[in-house]
């Protein structure tokens, strides 16, 4: 369940990117770039896959 979690952070991180680079018009060639929208939507899916992948990673630490 670990490795599942994180490779869903990773994705969500790189997908979240991609769309903050479009939408601060970085990236062209979609009807996504330019549109500030995706400026915003963008870096809250990289701070969810952020969480998600600490999530995962504290969940193997286990404390005696």
């Amino acid at each position: 369940m670990k490795i599942v979690m994180l490779i869903v952070a990773a994705v969500l991180i790189v997908i979240g990117a991609v769309w903050t680079l479009q939408g601060t018009g970085v990236l062209g060639g979609s009807a996504m770039s330019g549109n500030s929208m995706w400026a915003i939507i963008g870096p809250i899916v990289v701070i969810v896959g952020l969480g998600l992948g600490l999530v995962a990673l504290r969940r193997g630490v286990r404390r005696s």
